[in-house]
């Protein structure tokens, strides 16, 4: 009974529905949860970065004097926020996407929690873009960073393969 009247209600927004759907972690239930706390509209929310502030999802900023402290995320929208933290937990365990690398990035130098809340911010700035865009989600990939900067990938494996004794060469494959 309450399904087919949350079905009837959200009909209208059935196309934001299948777009959202397209985002790793947010699955058709999480996706009426998001229109039905945003309203479905993003013109509300000036950029993406707002939505992901009104979320309570954003990175906390505390300086005084020149001294950084840390910064706790604002409370925000609670149900989002919770359901940001759940699909930011499934997206992680999936070794080949490109919010998995940007975790384990993140992770090794911030910790685990932070790495979490930075992809939850990921998720809700995807969502706005999703919504606000009318274009379903562009997954960039598990070797996203490593084409992003070829010469840093090289010096990493380079590091780890001195640390294990070995020695590495990169040459150039020749066109055919």
């Amino acid at each position: 009974m309450f399904d087919a009247r949350i079905a009837e209600l959200l009909a209208a927004q059935e196309l934001d529905l299948d777009l959202l759907d397209t985002i790793p972690g947010i699955s058709r239930l999480a996706a009426e949860i998001v229109i039905v706390e945003t309203g479905g509209d993003m013109a509300q929310f000036a950029t993406a970065h707002h939505l992901a502030s009104w979320i309570g999802v954003c990175p906390g900023q505390s300086e005084s004097a020149g001294v950084n402290r840390s910064g706790h995320t604002r409370h925000g929208n609670t149900n989002l926020k919770r359901l940001l933290g759940v699909a930011a937990m499934a997206v992680v365990r999936n070794k080949d996407s490109y919010l998995a690398v940007f975790y384990r990035r993140i992770a090794s130098r911030r910790g685990a929690k932070r790495a979490l809340v930075a992809v939850m911010h990921k998720l809700a700035i995807a969502i706005w873009h999703v919504l606000h865009d009318q274009v379903p989600y562009r997954e960039l990939g598990a070797d996203y960073f490593a084409k992003r900067n070829p010469e840093r990938a090289m010096r990493r494996m380079i590091k780890e393969a001195n640390s294990l004794g070995l020695t590495l060469r990169f040459e150039p494959i020749s066109a055919v």
